[in-house]
């Protein structure tokens, strides 16, 4: 009789288990340090996936005064890194709002990048370093103190530290360069690529493939990892469009490739599974701004730095982020984190990075 109890106590502790639901939310910073349009005051603004997109809270304690330049967060430390143009980073606890560091650092701190445990980011130095000694300030993630600086080259700007935490990525003016994280080597250095300037990029699944954004067109370069080249340059629209390109991402099955036309107030998808991806369709955006695009982790959403908010299948807007006073608000510092039970479970990345398996 006793097993018997055991036994039901235990399944019923499993089913209510499975039961917990996740909660989805969006993380989006103000003021952005590359935008205007749509600014709420300072502080991080926390949006509910699974509620239209509602305004849940505002999170005041990270200081962003100097505007962000983005945003990186683990599930393994449950924390959030926060960069600002004046040089100041900052780790973030999930769970609690709390700031755990905040410090000024000698240089960056852009689009940054963190180990999985939390223990060292790496922050670029920025797009307005122009000097060869641009690259990565290394911090310690634990206490906030600078370790050491790496030298890429001028203007390092946008990272991605891929899911499994063995590559590295960052952009630097007209290069890729491909870091492997834990003993901090450049494994390879690719030139000739994004056409002008330094602007984001993303990566599939496999890194075998990356995405860059041009800097005189809207379009993109196709870049092969493996053998270290870019293979494509492909254009949007019926006539190349002379104006950046600011922002691109996967879908996270990476059928679809989107690229943002801030410019232009629109985002144009490509067809992903052919090679070089061919042209979709445009999705119109309700104002301009500084361009980025991204997806929900389960590739249900995208939203962009407009306060639009779109189903990625039927490309129609269904949401707008407001804040707490109803104002329509856009950035492009944006990030997905879920919770279950007050924990988090997950944590998604600030570029929509290819996450087939």
């Amino acid at each position: 009789m006793q097993r018997l109890a055991f036994l039901f106590a235990f399944v019923f502790t499993c089913v209510a288990h499975a039961e917990e639901k996740v909660q989805r939310f969006l993380y989006a910073a103000t003021p952005d340090g590359a935008q205007v349009e749509s600014a709420s005051g300072m502080g991080i603004l926390v949006f509910d996936i699974d509620d239209g997109f509602k305004f849940v809270r505002r999170i005041e304690g990270p200081m962003l005064k100097g505007g962000t330049r983005g945003m990186t967060g683990t599930t393994e430390a449950k924390a959030l890194f926060y960069g600002t143009t004046d040089r100041r980073m900052g780790r973030m606890d999930l769970e609690t709002d709390k700031v755990v560091w905040e410090k000024v650092f000698t240089g960056g701190c852009d689009r940054s990048s963190a180990m999985s445990d939390g223990s060292k980011v790496f922050a670029p130095t920025g797009w307005w370093g122009p000097s060869d000694g641009g690259g990565f300030v290394v911090i310690d993630g634990v206490t906030g103190a600078e370790l050491r600086k790496i030298s890429v080259g001028p203007g390092a700007h946008n990272s991605i530290m891929s899911p499994d935490g063995s590559r590295l990525f960052v952009g630097s003016t007209t290069t890729l360069t491909v870091f492997e994280p834990k003993s901090e080597r450049v494994l390879m250095s690719i030139p000739d690529v994004g056409e002008s300037g330094v602007f984001p990029f993303t990566v599939n699944s496999k890194l075998s493939l990356a995405f860059v954004c041009l800097g005189k067109h809207v379009g993109f370069d196709v870049v092969d990892l493996v053998a270290g080249k870019p293979i494509h340059r492909v254009m949007a629209g019926d006539a190349p469009i002379a104006h950046r390109t600011h922002g691109v991402a996967l879908t996270p099955d990476e059928s679809e490739l989107w690229i943002s036309d801030q410019v232009g107030k629109k985002l144009f998808v490509f067809d992903a599974t052919k090679m070089p991806p061919v042209p979709k369709g445009s999705v119109e955006l309700s104002m301009g701004g500084h361009g980025w695009v991204n997806f929900s982790l389960d590739g249900a959403f995208a939203w962009c730095h407009t306060p639009d908010v779109f189903d990625a299948k039927t490309k129609k807007q269904i949401a707008t982020l407001r804040d707490e006073t109803g104002k329509p608000f856009g950035s492009s510092k944006l990030i997905e984190v879920q919770f279950r039970e007050g924990k988090v479970v997950r944590v998604g990345n600030e570029f929509g990075i290819g996450r087939r398996e």
